[in-house]
């Protein structure tokens, strides 16, 4: 008795596969390419990086294109090797975090397009293509426009201070307990005799912390053992 058509197995004989000749593959792999593109300057011109950081996704888009291209020239109406081929791709994954959950779309897209070429059916990449980028260009502008403008902040204007001290004095003691206190990156930049030997005129390059003042470092260095005078140079 013979079976009917819908209880045929598709796993025990392959439907009649379609031969492509050089040129259509070589057409379908070019559409591939030029779709891959096409998606790739659409994640380009709807992202925040520049050139240089975009380029290592944007060329995975296009090879992906042109490889799900070729594999859907593969796979074909063979229902086995579909699944045959799914099973050996399997093997190979993706190690790299992806820090942008929009990239899996973009990714997703790339895929899409590729297979779209590889079948034949240009029209819905050609169609899909303007759509997917003019909808994925809204929400990033929308996204954008939601940013909060930061207030640029003037960077500390470093400062000099010439503290004199008596010849015994210590500059790693007391001294330096106070103008931590009130600065930060202090650097010694020159230390030179006056008085005949008798003091030291030691130059100190620093930055004032967040809410100190040079009034208030200049009046407690005065109040420092050892401290002779001091004086306080503002650089331009």
């Amino acid at each position: 008795m013979a079976k009917s058509g819908g209880d045929a197995n598709p796993f025990m004989e392959a439907p009649a596969t379609v031969l492509l000749t050089p040129e259509d593959i070589a057409q379908r792999i070019c559409f591939a390419a030029m779709f891959g593109i096409a998606a790739g300057a659409a994640y380009f011109l709807t992202q925040r990086k520049n050139r240089a950081e975009a380029a290592s996704f944007v060329a995975t888009m296009v090879l992906l294109a042109i490889l799900l291209g070729m594999v859907s020239m593969v796979i074909g109406k063979n229902i086995a090797q579909a699944f045959a081929l799914v099973g050996a791709l399997s093997i190979v994954r993706f190690r790299s975090v992806v820090e942008d959950t929009r990239d899996t779309a973009f990714v997703i897209f790339a895929v899409v397009v590729g297979m779209a070429a590889g079948t034949g059916e240009y029209l819905v990449a050609v169609v899909g293509i303007p759509i997917v980028g003019f909808v994925a260009w809204l929400l990033a502008l929308w996204g954008r426009s939601g940013e909060q403008k930061s207030v640029p902040v003037a960077p500390k204007r470093p400062t000099t201070v010439v503290v004199r001290v008596g010849i015994g004095t210590d500059p790693a003691g007391p001294l330096a307990a106070t103008i931590a206190k009130h600065a930060e990156g202090v650097e010694l930049v020159a230390a030179v005799a006056v008085r005949q030997g008798a003091s030291l005129d030691l130059t100190y390059a620093l930055r004032l912390r967040d809410g100190a003042t040079p009034l208030a470092l200049v009046g407690e260095l005065n109040r420092t053992e050892g401290v002779q005078g001091v004086e306080w140079k503002a650089e331009a």
